[in-house]
């Protein structure tokens, strides 16, 4: 296979891991998957969560493309990779820098702060319902996730923890 359909093989395969994470986050682990998804959202002090396990279903995944790619067709091969790939952003981002299980650095700047507040943001809802920021690398802004909170809330369609900073950032001269 051309080196250059090698690489865009797995790079349209790490972008589309993140479809996958977004409709698997808001649909699965927001959904019926909630059982395992919900240590995730409550405080705790353990070094493993429940939803760890997603992380294992990921594995195997990546594992039965591997093995299809020496068995079936070597372009499962090169989609696991990319799916391996992403697993690795979603490890160093969500576990590493969002949720700091890692490392300790918080973003003063840039797309990494923007990262933290939208997930911060996806945690500000008590329970499965409603919610934002079902992504784990691509972040809306902030401004607008927090909008959509507050029409949540005043809807009905979410309950939002009162500690959750709803108001846009005010820019200081």
């Amino acid at each position: 296979m051309n080196i250059w359909v090698i690489l865009t093989i797995i790079t349209l395969s790490v972008i589309f891991m993140e479809f996958v994470a977004w409709w698997s986050h808001k649909y699965i682990m927001h959904g019926w998957g909630w059982g395992w998804h919900r240590d995730h959202h409550e405080p705790h002090d353990n070094l493993l969560e429940k939803n760890d396990l997603f992380a294992v279903v990921g594995s195997v995944t990546a594992m039965s493309l591997f093995a299809m790619g020496v068995f079936v067709h070597e372009v499962f091969w090169w989609i696991a990779v990319g799916v391996t790939i992403y697993g690795g952003i979603y490890t160093l981002i969500h576990d590493g820098l969002v949720h700091q299980r890692y490392f300790r650095w918080v973003p003063k700047r840039g797309y990494a702060k923007r990262l933290v507040q939208a997930h911060k943001l996806h945690h500000a809802t008590i329970g499965k319902e409603g919610g934002v920021s079902f992504g784990f690398v691509f972040a809306e802004d902030p401004a607008k996730l927090k909008k959509e909170l507050k029409r949540q809330r005043q809807e009905g369609l979410a309950q939002v923890r009162p500690s959750a900073q709803l108001e846009p950032e005010v820019a200081a001269d």
